[in-house]
């Protein structure tokens, strides 16, 4: 990956919808338009990085080699530190996800099964453990 060009907060700024997103991560501005409806968790989860540093949201996920790996393709420079506000910044134009999107659902998803199941589980091993009694 050679060094790309530095950008400024403000130039990256205004990259924030699906049709032209830039994320900035570890100090590097990625486009990453082309992958957002590829995005196993939607676009939805990409836009919601926009406008920060996005470093603590893309390491909190846990990604795995090959999709750190994949990220190389879409590097077009880096961030100059001393340009990204302390607090993330509220931008009213940013496209706010809507209810209907597919990967809205395919989240919520994502959160309930495993949390329902973690539920059920806790409660047949309630339910064994009283009648066992």
């Amino acid at each position: 990956m050679a060094a790309g060009k530095v950008y400024s907060f403000e130039e990256v700024r205004p990259h924030a919808d699906r049709k032209d997103c830039w994320l900035i991560i570890n100090g590097k501005v990625y486009d990453v338009t082309a992958f957002m409806e590829e995005h196993p968790g939607g676009d939805e989860v990409l836009l919601a990085c926009i406008g920060k540093d996005a470093t603590t949201d893309y390491e909190n996920i846990g990604h795995s080699e090959s999709a750190k790996e994949q990220m190389a393709q879409y590097y077009i420079g880096e961030i100059d530190a001393a340009t990204i506000p302390a607090k993330p910044v509220k931008v009213e134009d940013f496209p706010a996800p809507s209810a209907s999107s597919p990967g809205v659902w395919r989240t919520v998803l994502q959160l309930a099964v495993p949390l329902l199941l973690v539920t059920m589980a806790f409660g047949f091993q309630n339910y064994a453990n009283t009648k066992t009694e």
